[in-house]
């Protein structure tokens, strides 16, 4: 015997519900429905998104987040509890907060040890 799925009511799309026959039946042709010439330009290819090269779509495509100048690296490190309370007392943007501290630290430290 087999189970039953359940159905994901997050999948479950009231203002477009799955056609049952009668709505294929009550279906126009899309000529019917679309703006005059509508189709006619879309076949010559003077519709309104503009025709890209695969090489233009390749180049132009983008996946996830756009690349930044300095990007942050993702570490893994233990920290004194005292440290970490301190900085997660400020509120959200604890590590932003922690991160700059150290920034700050590392260019001083820079300073000083051009100057020598």
């Amino acid at each position: 015997m087999t189970a039953k799925r359940k159905v994901n009511p997050e999948l479950i799309d009231d203002e477009n519900p799955e056609w049952k026959r009668a709505d294929f039946a009550r279906a126009r042709p899309a000529s019917e429905v679309l703006p005059k010439g509508f189709l006619d330009n879309w076949r010559k290819g003077k519709h309104t998104i503009k025709p890209v090269s695969d090489t233009e779509y390749e180049a132009k495509k983008r996946l996830g987040r756009p690349k930044i100048e300095k990007p942050k690296m993702p570490v893994t490190m233990r920290l004194d509890a005292d440290v970490v309370k301190f900085f997660r007392a400020g509120g959200e943007g604890w590590q932003t907060r922690l991160n700059a501290f150290l920034a700050a630290h590392v260019k001083r430290a820079s300073k000083r040890s051009a100057a020598k």
